[in-house]
């Protein structure tokens, strides 16, 4: 029943739910000059964020069909892969945790394809906000460069959870930052 629930059910209901939600928000993008660049631009790129702020990401960078995302293989990343399949983007499946680097192997492998990736910078079990290794490492062996988003929201609601994901309320004010290009040697 759970697995129903989480391929067929909760996907297409939390997709309307999110689109009808984040249509309420006000968004101003610090530098609206990069966001063009990573909507448009040629060629393979690491995009990195953190685990904390993957609604308002998915949603907001959803349906440009350019996108792979690694996704945990338990449960709740069934859930999550079904739910961004809905907004258009691409997964592949697997645990740089675990130590099988499947899923790894596979994103260098789109990224050598000139594909663009997403990857949570402190992965799915954190600690909260601190960058792990994988995304630079994706860059280095690819030659990818490196582009970070961050937002803030308010108000917003942060669960209490490990990394006090940021849930922006309705007509909240959310503010979005690129960073700069990071290129890794």
């Amino acid at each position: 029943m759970k697995k129903f629930l989480y391929k067929y059910v909760l996907p297409p209901l939390l997709w309307v739910l999110i689109h009808l939600w984040c249509k309420t928000l006000r968004v101003t993008v610090l530098n609206p000059e990069m966001e063009e660049e990573i909507r448009t631009r040629p060629g393979k790129a690491v995009y990195t964020f953190w685990h904390s702020n993957q609604i308002f990401f998915f949603y907001h960078f959803r349906g440009l069909n350019r996108y792979t995302l690694l996704i945990s293989p338990s449960a709740d990343g069934d859930l999550l892969a079904n739910l961004c399949g809905w907004f258009g983007y691409k997964v592949v499946r697997g645990s740089s945790f675990k130590k099988t680097y499947s899923g790894s192997r596979e994103l260098v492998e789109i990224l050598n394809e000139e594909g663009n990736v997403l990857v949570i910078a402190d992965g799915s079990r954190g600690p909260r906000h601190q960058a792990q290794a994988g995304s630079i490492q994706l860059a280095r062996i690819t030659g990818a460069p490196i582009y970070s988003l961050f937002y803030d929201a308010h108000p917003k609601y942060e669960f209490n959870s490990w990394d006090r994901s940021v849930l922006p309320l309705p007509f909240s004010r959310v503010v979005m930052n690129i960073g700069p290009v990071i290129t890794v040697p």
